[in-house]
């Protein structure tokens, strides 16, 4: 498994922790934002893998914002899962 740490941009969430095993997601935690919608979040995307998550999440916008914890989310699994082929 790949810990991976994000730092998020525009939103109540200040950071999104995961875990890569290969293009697999799981263990998304954020820190901060809503909790009870994060949390669905999280369990929603368990397992899934990067190019569905971002598939789905990828523009969804909170308010105008222009981003949102989902975006975010989005970004963050992509991002890991190009460091985790680096550090290959």
């Amino acid at each position: 498994m790949f810990h991976y740490e994000y730092k998020t941009k525009g939103t109540c969430s200040q950071l999104i922790m995961l875990d890569l095993d290969g293009d697999k997601v799981h263990n998304v935690s954020f820190v901060r934002g809503c909790n009870g919608n994060l949390k669905a979040i999280s369990k929603l995307v368990e397992g899934q893998t990067v190019d569905y998550i971002e598939g789905i999440l990828s523009g969804v916008q909170c308010g105008m914002k222009g981003t949102s914890c989902g975006d975010q989310l989005a970004k963050a699994v992509r991002e890991a899962y190009e460091a985790e082929k680096a550090a290959s």
